[in-house]
């Protein structure tokens, strides 16, 4: 008799405050067999906090094809797993979405994928932006170079709310492309959320550039940026 198949568990855990994270997360990672984490030095900061004990391995933007077919082997001999990532939900600009892919294409329909939810870096943003989403357009990451000016173009002529994820080295190289191509659109800028230092700010961009270039500690930090149409 065959063994069933293990559970991966997509977990969502803290985006700052270790305290953001539901009572079902905490139960799933203390029973799952092994939790897989984009940094296991990161994701054993919160599983000390709340004394679990699970084995944790690595599973990140850079994993082999070995590692992934290692983790397929996992779940066919029926154990089960919680992804988690460094901060917030996975698969949500996050490599943990390939793995998911290839899960579902090697299980089909027998697949046991189950999302534990939980906090968000882009909804934590947006409920609290004061901008009208109720429709709304997310382009994740926007990339370094190739596409990058051409997505800021498309966000100036856009009739719904554009928003991003940003890294504080390239905060300010996009509040310049936005002053380029839509300076009288209403930018929001959300930094350190729900850490000690968050921090929303709406303006022009040239008014939020001026404001991170005139105190450098406002350009640290991860940053949703969140622009409203016309």
């Amino acid at each position: 008799m065959e063994n069933e198949i293990g559970t991966l568990y997509v977990v969502a855990t803290p985006i700052g405050n270790l305290e953001d994270i539901t009572l079902r997360a905490l139960r799933i990672l203390k029973e799952v067999d092994i939790i897989l984490c984009e940094d296991t030095r990161t994701t054993h900061t919160l599983l000390n906090k709340y004394e679990i004990k699970t084995k944790c391995i690595s599973y990140h933007t850079h994993s082999t094809e070995g590692k992934a077919n290692a983790i397929l082997e996992l779940i066919r001999d029926g154990k089960n797993l919680a992804l988690v990532s460094d901060a917030g939900t996975p698969c949500i600009s996050d490599p943990g979405v390939l793995l998911i892919s290839q899960i579902k294409s090697e299980f089909g329909n027998e697949a046991k994928v189950v999302p534990i939810p939980g906090a968000s870096a882009l909804i934590t943003a947006l409920s609290a932006c004061g901008v009208s989403v109720a429709d709304f357009i997310f382009l994740g990451f926007l990339p370094h170079k190739k596409g990058r000016e051409t997505l800021f173009k498309e966000i100036a002529i856009s009739e719904r709310p554009m928003v991003f994820y940003e890294s504080s080295h390239r905060i300010l190289k996009a509040l310049e492309s936005m002053i380029k191509v839509c300076p009288d659109k209403k930018v929001t800028i959300a930094r350190e959320l729900t850490k000690f230092y968050e921090e929303f700010l709406t303006g022009k961009p040239d008014e939020l550039l001026r404001i991170l270039e005139g105190d450098t500690n406002k350009q640290k930090g991860e940053f949703v940026v969140i622009v409203a149409p016309l």
